[in-house]
């Protein structure tokens, strides 16, 4: 009982910072990029200005890691917001363009691996693309997370696992958007050859925690630190991949599931053949998640993290459908305490336009 009261305690910290502190700072970054996305071509301007206003909830949700335990919170937001941008923008183009081209996709999303990689060349992000002239926008972005990184002082330390995610990451993104004759046979194909290596998933679990940034940003937090270790480095990207990665994917996928079905969209919770079994994986994944976090070296922030996961994500209104709520009530139930107490402020913030 101790536990939970102190956890609640820090639940309540964390989020009013979350909502009163970090959110105007993420308001301030995404203005900055909302004006420097305005000098290239019309269609890249679209799709640039289209992600900021539509996926803020993306750059929000990843700024959590700015409160993290030693990190500058202001400078930290500057980093997630333009590496989530970066996120955002190209999944607006490889989805909105009606382009399907597996090597535009792939030349695109170097960006990601370059922006976390400040010893790295610098790529012609389009080569392959139809549309070439964003007026700078891309290369500013990711020029802005390499700056950022050379502030974290243990980044040579998390550095190989980050890219190892960003990889994840980047290939995901190339053979989700490829047309939908070919893109299962390419995405199993690549998923069976990692698949070994994480038992107890499916390929569909693996391919949502390939999906998350969270991972990413967590261990760029913990980077702020000086004295982190090599073990210690190890425990946190053990505990986001595939876990509290996966949860978070697989969460957002629930929520679209409906959605998702009606458009012919790829959906990873889709091929969860009934809803108990999509009950039963969720809830699995959050016990693991919530597990994992218990392990990590700030377990009371990490926990905060895994229920405001759960948190956030039920108490959208798309899970008040009778089928996903019968679903949310059961996750909510085997969630705890805390991760209950965590959806009831977030249905409130709802209610007041505050997320």
């Amino acid at each position: 009982m101790l536990t939970s009261i102190a956890n609640t305690a820090a639940g309540l910290s964390v989020l009013r910072k979350f909502v009163f502190d970090v959110f105007p700072l993420v308001d301030r970054e995404l203005e900055c990029w909302r004006q420097a996305a305005g000098g290239g071509r019309r269609e890249l301007t679209e799709q640039a200005l289209d992600s900021i206003h539509l996926k803020k909830f993306h750059c929000q949700g990843g700024s959590v890691y700015s409160l993290y335990r030693g990190v500058p919170t202001a400078k930290f937001v500057r980093l997630v917001v333009a590496l989530q941008t970066i996120s955002d923008y190209l999944d607006n183009l490889c989805d909105r363009a009606g382009i399907t081209d597996e090597p535009a996709f792939r030349q695109l999303h170097l960006a990601m691996t370059d922006a976390l990689d400040p010893e790295a060349q610098i790529h012609d992000y389009y080569a392959y693309y139809p549309y070439q002239d964003d007026g700078g926008y891309l290369r500013r972005l990711v020029e802005t997370c390499r700056q950022e990184i050379t502030n974290l002082p243990s980044y040579p330390v998390v550095k190989p696992e980050i890219l190892r995610q960003a990889g994840f990451y980047s290939e995901l993104q190339t053979y989700k958007h490829l047309h939908p004759d070919v893109r299962e046979e390419k995405m199993l194909a690549w998923i069976n050859t990692h698949l070994p290596s994480y038992p107890g998933i499916s390929p569909w679990e693996f391919a949502a925690a390939t999906g998350s940034t969270l991972g990413m940003f967590m261990l760029c937090a913990a980077a702020c630190d000086s004295d982190l270790t090599q073990e210690k480095a190890g425990q946190i990207a053990q505990a986001y991949f595939p876990w509290i990665n996966g949860l978070h994917i697989l969460l957002d996928y629930f929520i679209d599931n409906a959605e998702d079905r009606l458009n012919g969209d790829l959906n990873f919770v889709s091929y969860y053949k009934d809803s108990e079994e999509t009950k039963s994986r969720l809830r699995f994944f959050g016990q693991q998640a919530l597990t994992q976090a218990k392990t990590l070296p700030h377990p009371a922030f990490a926990e905060t993290v895994v229920s405001g996961l759960f948190a956030m994500y039920l108490s959208d209104p798309k899970t008040d459908a009778p089928a996903e709520k019968a679903i949310k009530q059961q996750l909510l139930k085997s969630a705890g305490f805390y991760s209950n107490f965590m959806y009831q402020l977030c249905r409130y913030l709802r209610t007041k336009k505050k997320l």
